[in-house]
């Protein structure tokens, strides 16, 4: 059950905003913030973005209008990047912005740098799913955090208690209430750095979730029927549990869709306007059955204006638990919009069904075959025809359908609805103010003296302006409270309207009413510059580099004393997914070291022990917790330390509270893509090694190995583990494929277990068959089909310093790992060169291999002019 806080407060709607357009949208209907990005290290790249030159005007319009403004810097920063980053940052806090959404350690730890009190937001790139990681995110300095949107209610709930009990002011929560789901976890999506080196952690996210996939069970193929869209959520519509997420204290309702267009973001943002304006005033309406006045025609309205403006099919995702039979329909990945109903007759040029939705001539349709991935046919109606029964008949423009394609039984939905559309590019369009927020007045005077008015924004801004004529004597028509708000009330054509008035008069006095006119024009006036000046945050001068942080500089004697310990001699470490793979990886000569990641943490006893039965006691065995902590996983921790083995491989914030006082090394999921954020981890919780970002190319990887080699750094080339071999993990989901398509269950209480019992691959378009896991906390990890190597780049690696590489095996047999495992030892030795290797793989491996994101076109890096 949803706990109420003490004193539930209003949250922010926040809204996108892609360009100006978007921005006069979310403003005039009503969103208390917005979120857009700039041109650099931004999550939605292919937005049209505005550009640092453009924010000190976009934040004085905000401002005037009483809403904040948060620019996105929500991309991890590359090593050849930290300057114009820590510029950029600058930028951002000089222009009064109101905080940024930071993804990567190391911005955070800049912006820290440049400012003390400059608000950061965690992002939800920064794969927040507990109490743990908003504990991490307030070390980083951040004041708000985005929780994942896999979180539930439940989830959020043990949160914000982790939170109270915790002894610190709790930081506020942020979640996504409306819009397209990613499948993946957002900070852990690698599939179009994987198939493209398009990385979604640099903005630059290919959609492959929402392509269609045959389900592969022990190499046959499964009869799914219509539905091969297997990793494509329905887009969230989180309105019904507002009152839920009010009562749980959430401070920020976030609407997704800064490639949306302006109509979709009035929209979204009005409904959930409407809906939390009724919540906050407590209508029966809204609060019975958790958010439904679904039988009203308000909610009818709503929910046909939500699924209207974008929609592959709405649900509350995550919000009420795990439910993997609603979660993903399958049958599309891209809009539909308002189902119509399914066709009876197909005849002379027309189509006749029963309609269960509005239908007028000028709306756009499509008829859904079942077939999205081939052209549809569609257009717009030409004329809707009533017919005895409750049946209706459409017609269109002559050759608009292709009539030969139109079948009785397929689906109509609704694609547009051009009235709609003009409704709300009404509500947004031109420079007219529409929506205005409050502002109280207070009146002060007597007669004899000035006539004081004091305006209060109730968002700090505080204005004040006297008469230039004394109040006298009233003979006839006193200034009364129902004069005084009649005449302060006309606040047309400004951003205002009154809300409560203070009267503290002295007698009954009198003003000329255009006296009263001037002063309550003159007022508005002052409190709109007032709004509009730039917020000043502490900016500090000089700050350079990571010599000004405490942080930075114990890093740096960690990293001076860790010198003198890092051995010489280069080791290939096997990452290995079962007990088959690491009995072959234990007759390979010259392993000194495992990493195990299986699936079942029960099964890691068993695997320290064959490797203490070795008896080499400089042998070491690490192993992995699932890659996803939530609150009530503990125990999964506790079974993976159970096994005591040599150490542990951490992979978010839970794991870095849960194993401090053990031996352990970062995995990729920490995202490190730069010097800082590597010295943040090794010296704040104490790792020993980090493995370098799957993000990094040759060209980056070379230069997080350069600045990492000197002594005013903490780090040095061999505190990376680097991976030169490898399918990539892919999508990382909440989202059982198991569950969902071999079993009718909706989640591991009633699924059966499918994933224990059968080998599972997705196959796309082109036929590439990609293997699925599942871990533990029943997450599912789609790997890559090929493998990818960097062997050809081993010599500059290991002339730079580094000296731990990972080789990463899935589903390869015995024989496959000790044959690569043996051609790497034989690499690393000087034995063979990385362009034989590379030639030899390519034989080995059936699927073949691919050079993978060490070999992506560079990525630009704009340095300082």
């Amino acid at each position: 059950m949803v706990q109420p806080t003490d004193t539930p407060r209003r949250p922010e709607i926040l809204a996108p905003a892609g360009d100006w357009e978007c921005v006069r949208a979310a403003v005039e209907n009503g969103a208390d913030a917005v979120y857009f990005g700039l041109e650099r290290f931004n999550a939605r790249m292919r937005a049209k973005n505005f550009t640092q030159a453009d924010l000190p005007a976009l934040m004085e319009f905000l401002h005037k209008r009483g809403v904040r403004g948060y620019v996105t810097f929500n991309t991890l920063v590359f090593p050849g990047e930290i300057d114009e980053a820590r510029d950029y940052a600058r930028t951002i806090i000089a222009a009064g912005a109101d905080a940024a959404i930071v993804q990567d350690v190391g911005a955070c730890k800049l912006i820290r740098e440049i400012s003390p009190d400059f608000p950061i937001h965690a992002s939800t790139q920064m794969t927040v799913t507990s109490a743990a990681g908003v504990t991490l995110a307030r070390e980083l300095g951040a004041s708000l955090v985005v929780l994942a949107r896999e979180n539930t209610l439940a989830d959020i709930e043990a949160i914000q208690a982790a939170q109270r009990a915790s002894g610190h002011a709790p930081l506020s929560i942020e979640v996504f209430v409306h819009g397209a789901l990613c499948v993946a976890y957002s900070g852990q999506c690698l599939t179009s750095e994987a198939l493209g080196g398009r990385s979604a952690n640099r903005g630059e996210c290919a959609q492959a979730c929402r392509l269609p996939y045959e389900l592969i069970c022990d190499d046959r193929k499964v009869d799914l029927g219509d539905r091969r869209y297997l990793l494509s959520p329905r887009d969230l519509a989180g309105i019904d549990v507002l009152p839920e997420l009010v009562r749980l204290g959430v401070a920020s309702l976030k609407i997704e869709g800064r490639l949306k267009s302006p109509e979709y973001v009035a929209s979204i943002t009005r409904v959930y306007r409407a809906a939390l304006d009724k919540l906050m005033k407590n209508e029966k309406c809204i609060m019975e059955n958790g958010g439904g006045d679904s039988q009203s025609g308000t909610a009818s309205r709503s929910k046909y204006e939500l699924e209207m403006t974008f929609s592959r099919g709405l649900g509350t995702g995550w919000f009420r638990g795990i439910d993997n039979q609603n979660l993903v329909h399958a049958r599309f990945g891209t809009k539909r919009g308002v189902f119509l109903g399914e066709v009876a007759r197909v005849q002379n040029e027309s189509v006749t069904l029963r309609l269960v939705a509005p239908l007028k001539p000028g709306d756009g349709v499509v008829f859904d075959a079942g077939t999205p991935e081939i052209r549809e046919e569609g257009g717009r109606v030409y004329q809707v025809d009533a017919r005895p029964g409750g049946e209706t008949t459409l017609r269109f423009g002559h050759g608009d359908i292709n009539f030969g394609r139109v079948r009785s039984g397929q689906l109509l939905w609704k694609t547009n609805d051009p009235a709609l559309d003009r409704e709300l590019r009404a509500t947004y369009d031109g420079d007219k103010i529409r929506h205005t927020r409050s502002v109280d007045a207070e009146v002060h005077g007597r007669a004899g003296a000035p006539l004081t008015l004091i305006l209060n924004d109730r968002a700090g801004h505080v204005v004040r302006e006297d008469s230039a004529v004394a109040l006298a004597p009233a003979q006839t028509q006193p200034l009364t409270e129902a004069r005084l708000r009649d005449q302060l009330g006309r606040l047309g054509g400004t951003p205002y309207n009154l809300g409560k008035l203070a009267s503290r008069l002295e007698g009954d006095v009198m003003l000329p009413m255009s006296e009263l006119n001037r002063l309550r024009r003159a007022a508005a006036e002052k409190l709109t510059a007032l709004r509009a000046a730039p917020k000043r945050w502490t900016i500090r001068s000089g700050s350079s580099g990571t010599g000004d942080s405490p942080v930075l500089h114990n890093a740096t004697n960690h990293g001076r004393a860790a010198r003198a310990t890092q051995p010489d001699a280069p080791e290939i470490i096997p990452v290995l997914r079962n007990l088959s793979q690491l009995e072959a990886a234990l007759t390979v000569p010259d392993i000194a070291t495992v990493y195990c990641e299986f699936e079942n943490p029960k099964h890691y006893r068993e695997a320290v022990a064959r490797v203490r039965n070795l008896g080499k006691p400089d042998f070491e065995i690490w192993v992995a917790p699932p890659r996803i902590t939530k609150p009530g996983e503990e125990w999964i921790l506790a079974q993976t330390r159970s096994a005591n083995a040599d150490g542990y491989i951490v992979r978010n914030a839970d794991h870095l509270r849960y194993f401090a006082d053990d031996r352990k090394r970062g995995d990729f999921s920490l995202n490190v893509a730069n010097q800082i954020t590597a010295e943040y981890f090794l010296a704040h919780h104490g790792l020993e090694r980090v493995t370098a970002s799957y993000d990094l190319n040759i060209a980056q990887l070379e230069a997080l190995l350069l600045a990492s080699n000197n002594d005013a750094c903490a780090l040095m080339p061999a505190s990376y583990d680097i991976t030169i071999h490898q399918r990539m993990p892919m999508f990382h989901m909440e989202h059982c494929v198991f569950c969902s398509f071999l079993s009718d269950g909706r989640d591991y209480h009633d699924c059966g277990r499918p994933c224990e019992k059968h080998r599972v691959r997705l196959r796309d378009r082109t036929g590439a068959e990609f293997p699925l896991k599942a871990d533990a906390g029943c997450r599912n990890t789609v790997f890559n089909n090929r493998a990818q190597t960097g062997a050809e780049y081993v010599a500059r690696l290991l002339a730079l310093g580094a000296r731990h590489f990972r080789v990463e095996f899935v589903d390869e047999t015995p024989g496959e790992v000790v044959q690569t495992l043996a051609r790497y030892r034989q690499l690393l030795r000087g034995e063979i060169d990385g362009a034989a290797l590379w030639r030899e793989l390519k034989l080995l491996n059936q699927l073949g291999v691919t050079r993978g994101q060490m070999e992506a076109a560079p990525r630009i890096i704009r340095r300082k002019s």
